[in-house]
């Protein structure tokens, strides 16, 4: 018998270029390739429609945000009511297959007493409230900050919605933890983020630059790479690169100060290959201990050395695989020590024993598929 799956997608997720739509798009191509027929619902508000999502996909339904003013007057976060709509609802209801909400964001009709008798997953993408809430604390424009604080208090209160979930999917075994303490008498398990190596494709050997890499318009991604500029890379002689999507003007005038440092902005994606294969070090800092860094992941399959403070690492269970420090002292030691050393096939095949199955796309998918069709 055919298997049929609804999946309510917070945004278009193609091009998979940034975290939340990376681990969107390798769960729906690891799922149809264990034959799930996938019917995709997509919110759409800063990418266009994407042809390329038909072939993992039964069918692909879009749907426009209703953004603005009045959205934000409500007690329920600006980010869910902003996905609301009576097509989708009216879509989910032609039959009864299992449904997947793909973050808190696309929740607005997960406690519709119609959908009660539903088999209803949510992928828990984050603590929303503990996101927001770091997001306020690094922003500098008052409008923003304000948004980001009322928004952490909305979702702090609008969490509770996931009771009406059968099954939370969490993303890290932190925030799986979180959720079980919460909610105890819920399903939960930890599902990790899908992405695209399919293979460790790491190379031996060394290179002459340390590289951060990450969409750079995320104000926690802005933030860690100012952080990384002020108090490492400008202390440092080697050549440090920062590459992104959409580097603001202030990033882009803090690292032109130093001529060790540069930023390639809007990079091409075999550009950014490039950039994740060759670099000597992977230097990797966040300043909130949420959800899974899937720049983490990108960095152990594809890079050499790897560097993080230890909230990257909080709930991944990848600390073997990394050289940790958190003082800018300690960071500079390790990136002038670290840039000395060769990465070897023994890094690699170490890579490897941790790496999987945990972080297999296949292995995860068949264990996903059994959660939902192990209850019918």
């Amino acid at each position: 018998m055919d298997k049929y799956l609804h999946i309510i997608s917070l945004n278009i997720p193609w091009p998979a270029n940034y975290g939340g739509v990376i681990d969107i798009f390798y769960k729906l191509k690891a799922l149809h390739k264990l034959g799930v027929k996938i019917i995709l619902h997509a919110f759409e508000y800063d990418r266009p429609q994407a042809s390329e999502l038909s072939q993992f996909c039964e069918q692909v339904y879009y749907y426009k945000r209703h953004t603005g003013i009045v959205p934000n007057l409500s007690i329920l976060p600006y980010n869910v009511i902003s996905r609301r709509d009576p097509l989708l609802l009216e879509r989910l209801l032609k039959d009864n297959y299992p449904i997947l909400f793909e973050g808190l964001h696309t929740c607005y009709y997960l406690s519709d007493r119609r959908l009660k008798d539903r088999l209803t997953f949510v992928r828990g993408t984050n603590i929303e409230h503990d996101y927001y809430y770091h997001l306020y604390k690094a922003e500098t424009d008052l409008v923003k900050r304000t948004f980001s604080l009322i928004e952490s208090k909305r979702f702090a209160f609008y969490e509770k919605q996931l009771r009406h979930a059968k099954h939370i999917l969490a993303i890290s075994a932190s925030d799986e933890a979180s959720f079980r303490k919460r909610y105890p008498e819920m399903k939960i398990d930890f599902i990790p983020a899908f992405h695209a190596n399919e293979e460790i494709t790491s190379i031996e050997g060394s290179s002459d630059f340390i590289l951060y890499h990450a969409k750079l318009s995320v104000v926690e991604n802005e933030k860690a790479a100012l952080y990384l500029i002020k108090n490492v890379f400008s202390q440092l002689k080697h050549t440090c690169v920062i590459a992104g999507m959409n580097p603001s003007p202030d990033l882009l005038t803090a690292a032109r100060r130093y001529d060790n440092i540069r930023i390639e902005a809007n990079p091409t994606e075999n550009r950014m290959s490039f950039l994740i294969h060759e670099a000597q070090i992977h230097a990797l800092v966040t300043f909130q201990d949420t959800g899974l860094k899937l720049k983490l992941l990108n960095s152990l399959f594809a890079g050499r050395h790897v560097l993080v403070n230890s909230l990257m690492l909080a709930g991944s269970g990848l600390d073997s695989l990394c050289s940790c420090a958190d003082s800018p002292t300690d960071i500079i030691k390790q990136c002038n020590k670290l840039m000395l050393i060769p990465f070897t096939s023994e890094d690699i095949v170490k890579r490897k024993a941790v790496l999987f199955p945990t972080y297999d796309n296949e292995y995860q998918a068949k264990r996903l598929y059994d959660i939902i069709y192990g209850n019918n």
